[in-house]
């Protein structure tokens, strides 16, 4: 189904007043104005967040209590154990805590399972093994925990200490144990979308100002949490919360945190992974750079060296883990390109297949680490709900990931099969699941047969929401510019997105990339000539170079900075071929453009 573009409403008088009463470019008031942001204070307020507007830490609740044990246990010399989880937010929140402790001279270690032979979350087997390790010993975990009543249950009556810091959704029941989570039954919280490596770090705060002078960090202590902001930053953008209020503020500070006080595991992270820290960091940075290769580690189950990479202080160790984790991250690559291209085969043999409301997809040879990215893609392919299961166990129990499409809830839709499964999980938009091999088949008829009759998708579920519509020669270097003030850019704080229509394609489209994944062309708009790229789209060249006249095309604008250069971008999200052009809202855009580029 075609992508629907949706246009704003456009007052010619707010945005006008928004650029002059703010001072800054046209371009940018509209898409302010668009995004709702049109009252000048609330603007105002946006563009100048400061880090001084975070939470305190004793707001978030469950906090005060999880910090007076942690202090009182390193306090008492007992050890402290970190349960992470394997993905980067785990892994981020993992070492922010670990060295938050080491600061403070704790013994401290960490312990993260491993994805395909432990799963995700606490397991009774690590608390177990814990417990007979050292049973005086403080467990705290991160990112994971808020729904593990029974695991919670054993470690008290092991008797060992268990403090659980998360920031998933709960079931009706919580574990018996110390709990630091935003939305807790009765929270006042201002901002219950924190991720996990967001909560460990304002618990990490929180020892801090416990163990400081008059409530507050020690000189110290502040240095080491405006490193340990970069690391939250990392986790935030990884685990794609809304880049809004708090989320947006740690992630604006934690970019430019890592350009001047990253770990040695993290300088020679990003120098394997291409990101230039002589310029400022964007999120795409982490989410395209950083974040996959940490990801890696744990799809492949080696999590525990991404937490080792990022706590080291040994630099020989931090390149070859870095050199590691990359070559790990190009085995996922492949690994994923490789399943990619055969769900797409299944499902082209099995045509009623394509017709169902959703797609339930399983094989022997499929890796459990990398079939989430993969259910994401097909999802988004087919355009409907996408199950991928990995039979890879020799007991025939397959492990499975979902991704959702168009607002469908996935738990809900798990819980009315939930007969057929050996277990399940999640939320709305992702989930995954254990399922005996000889129960997909009936799974698969009473998945789609649910999803048939519990969701339409319509209009509103295909549209791409788009900010203005400009000629490309407004998007000068000084207004794409002025346009970065809006981010770190995210989910609900998505980059930009115009539109422009009667653009000519210069030349040939090119696929580039390994594997040819992904679209280069160059277009022409009223005498402008841009490059744009369309990741993953390489289908794309084809069909564009076929329809032979004008299109149009809606696409984030970025600037591409290249040794000392700058140059303007357009990253293409979606295209037309167009008849006509409708250019309202960009006259206003180019001939305002010069008045208020200050």
């Amino acid at each position: 189904m075609p992508k629907i573009w949706r246009f704003p409403p456009y007052d010619e008088a707010v945005v006008k007043g928004l650029s002059s009463e703010l001072r800054i470019p046209i371009l940018l008031a509209q898409v302010m104005a668009a995004r709702g942001w049109d009252v000048p204070d609330r603007a105002a307020q946006f563009l100048s967040a400061k880090l001084a507007d975070l939470h305190e830490p004793k707001l978030l609740p469950g906090l005060t209590d999880a910090v007076e044990r942690i202090v009182s246990a390193v306090k008492s010399n007992r050890r402290v154990t970190i349960y992470g989880d394997y993905d980067v937010d785990g892994v981020t929140s993992t070492s922010i805590l670990w060295h938050c402790l080491q600061l403070l001279g704790a013994k401290v270690d960490y312990y993260i399972p491993h994805r395909m032979e432990e799963g995700y979350g606490l397991n009774c087997d690590a608390i177990r093994t814990l417990a007979e390790e050292d049973a005086t010993r403080l467990v705290i975990t991160v990112d994971c925990g808020i729904t593990s009543c029974k695991e919670a249950a054993l470690a008290k009556e092991l008797g060992l200490e268990l403090i659980i810091t998360d920031h998933h959704q709960f079931d009706g029941d919580l574990p018996d144990a110390a709990l630091v989570h935003p939305r807790l039954p009765g929270s006042t919280y201002p901002f219950g979308d924190l991720c996990g490596a967001g909560v460990a770090f304002k618990v990490a705060w929180g020892i801090c100002q416990q163990l400081g002078e008059g409530g507050k960090a020690t000189p110290r202590m502040k240095e080491f949490l405006t490193s340990a902001v970069g690391l939250a930053a990392i986790g935030t953008v990884a685990d794609v919360v809304p880049l809004v209020g708090e989320n947006r503020i740690i992630v604006r500070f934690g970019l430019a945190s890592l350009v001047e006080k990253s770990s040695i595991g993290l300088k020679a992270l990003m120098k394997v992974a291409g990101v230039d820290l002589a310029k400022a960091l964007q999120s795409e940075d982490i989410g395209f750079a950083v974040a996959p290769r940490i990801n890696a580690a744990g799809r492949l189950g080696q999590a525990r060296l991404a937490v080792e990479l990022l706590t080291t202080d040994d630099t020989a160790r931090a390149i070859w883990l870095a050199d590691y984790l990359n070559e790990l991250n190009k085995n996922r690559q492949t690994v994923e390109r490789r399943i990619l291209k055969h769900a797409k085969e299944m499902v082209g043999e099995n045509p009623h297949w394509e017709q169902s409301a959703a797609l339930v997809l399983a094989h022997e040879d499929w890796h459990p680490g990398v079939i989430g990215i993969v259910a994401s893609r097909v999802a988004e392919h087919f355009q409907k709900p996408t199950v991928m299961i990995s039979l890879h166990r020799p007991d025939d129990l397959g492990q499975g990931s979902c991704r959702t499409f168009a607002g469908f809830d996935l738990h809900s839709g798990l819980e009315t099969c939930r007969e057929h499964l050996f277990s399940f999980g999640g939320h709305k938009a992702a989930a995954g699941l254990k399922v005996k091999k000889e129960n997909i088949d009936a799974f698969r008829e009473s998945f789609c047969l649910h999803v048939a009759g519990n969701h339409v998708v319509t209009d509103r579920d295909l549209e791409i929401a788009i900010d203005a519509e400009v000629r490309l020669a407004d998007l000068t270097l000084q207004a794409v510019t002025g346009i970065e003030k809006l981010g770190p850019f995210g989910a609900e704080n998505r980059r930009p997105v115009f539109a422009a229509t009667q653009v000519e394609v210069v030349g040939q489209p090119d696929r580039i990339g390994e594997g040819k994944r992904h679209l280069s062309l160059r277009v022409k708009h009223y005498g402008k000539t841009m490059r744009a790229i369309a990741f993953g789209q390489g289908d794309w060249a084809d069909e564009i170079a076929a329809v032979g006249g004008p299109i149009s095309i809606c696409f984030a604008p970025t600037i591409n900075r290249f040794r000392g250069q700058e140059n303007v971008e357009m990253q293409l999200i979606d295209w037309k071929p167009c008849a006509s052009a409708r250019l309202p809202s960009a006259e206003l855009a180019s001939s305002a453009a010069s008045d208020a580029s200050n």
